[in-house]
């Protein structure tokens, strides 16, 4: 009897001293647990430090440009007429030619069935270069056929038509700039000289002509060009890179980061604008370091780190 009272003390004696080791290897789990659950909303609430590259606003000159395609024309081309009509029997002149003024280019028989006549000439009333010979000898023409068409390739003009869209900003003397496929990557400068008064009805566009302000003896008549026309230019403005602006619900916004690299939110209104950069008229101030990369995921009081 008494044997069996020590085994049953012994066997409380380890349990007891099992529930101790227990409560002795969780107690401090439960104790970093619970200090980990008092600090996650003091770590929730810190905010993560963005890297960014930042531009100063600062003074520039900004151009709006529209693309369009031209051609090549000598400055002044004239059409030369016969003063008959009949069969063309002679041409005396060959694209590339030059022709004098008062110089016979072609002759035309007005000749009839059962009626014979002689040879009409067609006489030249300028000086200049064949660029046209639309006639072929057995041709038959007209008075209102023009037989041959004379330019003075020594100055050269760029025609092209502008869409209805940008009519109200052309002008007279307004820049442009143009290069060619057949010459490569160099530009060549032009001003607007001659504006249509009317717009053509079936294209809705404004036919203008432009020279030209560096001439190279690459460019010929014929050739095909495309213009950049300046349509409007501002200098010494604050511009900013066109990547820094985010359009967000219909409003331009920028990030500013102050002097304590803490971002700031700063809605902007736009000017002109172009394919790098934009004007802003209000909503930054010259010198202010806009963020002009990882502003994306940038909120108002965000900590920023600035890298090169």
């Amino acid at each position: 009897m008494k044997k069996g009272k020590i085994i049953t003390a012994a066997i409380i004696f380890l349990i007891l001293l099992f529930a101790l080791l227990i409560v002795y290897n969780f107690l401090p789990e439960r104790e970093k647990s619970a200090q980990e659950t008092q600090d996650a909303p003091r770590q929730g609430g810190a905010r993560n430090v963005s890297a960014v590259r930042v531009t100063p606003v600062s003074p520039g000159t900004i151009e709006k440009s529209v693309i369009i395609n031209g051609e090549i024309l000598a400055r002044n081309q004239v059409t030369i007429y016969p003063a008959v009509s009949g069969k063309l029997v002679s041409s005396f002149f060959s694209i590339g030619d030059r022709v004098n003024r008062g110089d016979v280019v072609a002759m035309v028989d007005p000749s009839r069935p059962g009626e014979v006549y002689s040879q009409s000439p067609v006489v030249s009333t300028v000086s200049g270069t064949v660029l046209q010979v639309p006639f072929s000898i057995g041709d038959t023409v007209t008075a209102q056929s023009g037989v041959y068409v004379l330019g003075d390739l020594s100055s050269l003009l760029v025609e092209t038509f502008v869409p209805e869209r940008f009519v109200a900003e052309i002008r007279q003397g307004m820049s442009a700039i143009l290069w060619f496929e057949a010459i490569g990557s160099q530009t060549f400068d032009a001003e607007v000289i001659e504006i249509n008064p009317v717009l053509d009805p079936a294209s809705r566009t404004l036919r203008i002509r432009l020279r030209f302000l560096n001439y190279d003896p690459r460019i010929r008549a014929g050739m095909f060009a495309t213009v950049s026309l300046v349509t409007s230019r501002k200098v010494d403005v604050p511009v900013v890179a066109r990547t820094s602006v985010i359009n967000t619900y219909g409003s331009w916004i920028v990030f500013v980061a102050d002097e304590k690299n803490i971002a700031r939110r700063r809605e902007v209104t736009l000017g002109i604008d172009n394919e790098e950069y934009f004007e802003i008229l209000s909503g930054v101030e010259m010198g202010e370091r806009v963020v002009s990369a990882g502003q994306n995921f940038l909120s108002d009081g965000d900590p920023v780190r600035i890298v090169e």
